[in-house]
């Protein structure tokens, strides 16, 4: 017998009884559902029948774990290293980023050894096909399925397994997206929690008993997360985000999560007319418009997972005419500009509390690591002094609310990136230990002795 519950959709609590705002605080998100009555878990165990087998960590600690190259580097590195049999990856980002390029793209190069399959739940297949044209894709051997039900996948899988593979890997499906996609068993709409949540487990299901190899694109909220419940990202072996700013042609794809490599790497692609492009030196990219001796600017040496990244920070600061001067930040974080204008002028007595303060990341980049500090406060010095930085300074440290530098982590690859790119000149924390002789080093010990480089 089955009873009547409510779902809510932001979050997945069941209600017995429906209502217009869920225990989350959401409003409007109760949807109707047929629920089984179920057995008290535990009451048939061991009931089937199945031998359960115990193993050791030493079994299987010789073993290693097949990768699977899909030939673009960028998107290697941000799953640690290539595909993994048996791996279910998510890939979110904004509309129109380029989720499905990348995708397409990806499963073109994978099809040449590995019997792919592109489902599309948002296009048909004539679009996708417009798309591959444009990419120069179209003699790829990838299959093409446009449907939104989960039965209709699941039926033309074994036919594309029973196919022979080069390689450890038996199949790869990619899912755009998986909003889109619905189990007729399941009496809600497609995109709901209950789909989602029961779609996905389908998938894992079967990726984890065949070895096969699925992708999925998730949509996002307007406040920037991946839509559905948030039980979807811990379920999938790995998350990528991916981001970018339409007015500019970058896109990257961050890791946020891996169970088969490191997180927070970053690949970084350059959006054309034929689609994607890899960058493989981001730094020298961002960098390239640089000018190369302007008041308010200083370049940071930053690090964006294992890979070095350099980026300029500019900074402008005139004099306000509002009763709260203005505060606008593009890449950075809003509250760390605000604590360094704090420490500015109480350690070295700058009156930035009677000016309005614009900094930008160059490029469309979004910088979160705290040790550029140090290259912001020498922007806002540079503007407001209106005197330039040496030519090619590099700049990275942490400022304390005491106005100490504090030293940062991985200084050699940070170092060794500066030094490749033509840099001389570094201003770090004087307990910093450096190494290379190529570069110019200046030890800063407190915000107070900035000032002292444009006297």
């Amino acid at each position: 017998m089955s009873k009547l519950i409510y779902v809510c959709e932001s979050c997945g609590i069941k209600h017995r009884k429906w209502k217009g705002k869920c225990d989350c605080g959401a409003w409007d998100t109760l949807t109707a559902q047929q629920e089984s009555d179920q057995r008290v878990v535990g009451s048939s165990v061991g009931a089937s029948g199945t031998e359960v087998t115990l193993e050791t960590l030493k079994e299987t600690q010789e073993m290693q774990m097949p990768r699977i190259l899909t030939g673009i580097e960028e998107f290697d590195r941000t799953c640690g290293g290539g595909l993994v049999p048996g791996g279910v990856l998510l890939v979110s980002g904004e509309p129109g980023i380029g989720k499905s390029t990348l995708l397409l793209k990806v499963g073109t190069c994978i099809a040449e050894n590995i019997p792919t399959i592109y489902v599309s739940g948002e296009e048909s297949a004539s679009q996708v096909r417009l798309r591959a044209q444009r990419l120069g894709v179209c003699d790829s051997p990838m299959h093409l399925l446009s449907t939104n039900e989960l039965e209709h996948i699941l039926q033309v899988l074994p036919k594309v397994m029973a196919q022979d593979t080069k390689g450890p890997m038996k199949a790869f499906l990619i899912i755009d997206s998986i909003q889109t996609i619905g189990c007729r068993d399941i009496q809600a709409a497609a995109g709901t929690v209950t789909q989602i949540r029961e779609c996905v487990q389908h998938l894992i299901t079967l990726a984890k008993s065949t070895g096969i190899g699925i992708m999925l694109v998730g949509h996002i909220t307007k406040d920037g997360m991946i839509a559905g419940p948030k039980i979807l990202e811990h379920m999938v072996d790995t998350v990528l985000y991916f981001e970018g700013d339409k007015a500019h042609p970058y896109r990257l794809i961050r890791t946020t999560k891996n169970r088969f490599g490191a997180t927070s790497e970053v690949g970084v692609f350059d959006m054309t007319h034929e689609g994607l492009k890899e960058v493989k030196n981001p730094s020298a990219l961002f960098l390239s418009n640089k000018q190369s001796n302007v008041p308010g600017s200083c370049v940071f040496a930053g690090m964006e997972g294992t890979r070095p990244l350099l980026v300029e920070f500019q900074a402008l600061s005139v004099n306000s005419f509002l009763p709260s001067p203005r505060r606008a930040v593009v890449g950075w974080d809003p509250n760390r500009l605000a604590m360094i204008l704090a420490v500015l002028e109480a350690r070295c007595g700058l009156p930035f509390s009677k000016k309005d303060v614009f900094l930008t990341v160059i490029g469309g980049a979004r910088i979160t690591e705290p040790c550029a500090d140090l290259c912001v406060a020498l922007a806002l010095l540079s503007c407001i002094k209106n005197k330039t930085l040496p030519l090619g300074a590099v700049a990275l440290g942490e400022i304390g609310l005491t106005g100490e530098v504090r030293p940062v982590t991985q200084l050699e690859l940070r170092l060794k990136e500066a030094a490749h790119l033509g840099f001389k000149e570094v201003f770090l924390s004087s307990k910093d230990i450096h190494l290379n002789p190529l570069l110019n080093i200046h030890s800063i010990n407190h915000v107070k002795k900035l000032e002292e480089i444009f006297k």
